[in-house]
């Protein structure tokens, strides 16, 4: 007897561009965490970009305004950014393991994700990023498939299917422990040099890192 069709990853699958894919994410039913929050976070940034940022999942305020990284946190990761000569709008574009709020701001649980993820499998086959900038615990273990501390992974490239993929620390945990910053800064330095290499030879952040 066949598997049952997952008609969601169907239509997913064969959808044209990235309007009609949002659209179809945005009236997504797959999981609980839908009934409790305000809206699906899709992802935001240039559908050209060759950087892909990914965190946990939407707070309070990306619940509230569909985006991600919109809070006090998101304030931050575009301060790194934008010293390291990147921006949301230019030549990034951010997403997230889950799409909608988990009740409390919870870590979402193993189900949760994993019906989350074909919708970030898809975003990245469209995307298709040479360096991916994971943002804390649950970025990198969704992603990586590891179970060890961000301590023992961050600030060392891990190649998964020829992509590049730079472990750090979530901004919403900067904000909590700011001695932390300084590892990030290290991470990005990394990413820049990277990105200079496999790019744009001509990256050069205004502000000296």
């Amino acid at each position: 007897m066949e598997p049952e069709k997952d008609q969601f990853l169907e239509d997913m699958r064969w959808t044209i561009d990235w309007a009609a894919l949002k659209l179809l994410v945005l009236n997504c039913q797959r999981c609980s965490l839908r009934q409790g929050c305000t809206q699906v976070v899709f992802g935001a940034g240039n559908e050209q970009a060759k950087l892909l940022v990914i965190g946990e999942g939407p707070g309070a305020d990306e619940d509230q305004q569909g985006e991600p990284f919109v809070g006090a946190a998101g304030r931050l990761l575009d301060n790194i950014l934008q010293t390291s000569g990147f921006s949301r709008r230019s030549n990034v574009y951010i997403a997230n393991i889950v799409k909608c709020r988990p009740p409390g701001n919870r870590v979402p649980t193993p189900e949760e994700r994993e019906r989350c993820l074909p919708i970030l499998r898809e975003q990245f086959r469209r995307l298709r990023p040479k360096i991916v900038l994971l943002l804390g615990a649950t970025a990198i273990q969704s992603i990586l498939g590891t179970k060890e501390p961000i301590g023992k992974v961050r600030g060392t490239w891990q190649e998964r299917g020829g992509v590049l993929f730079m472990p750090t620390y979530h901004p919403a945990a900067l904000l909590r422990n700011p001695n932390w910053k300084k590892d990030v800064w290290e991470d990005m330095k990394e990413v820049v040099r990277l990105y200079r290499e496999l790019v744009d030879p001509e990256h050069f952040p205004e502000l000296k890192l």
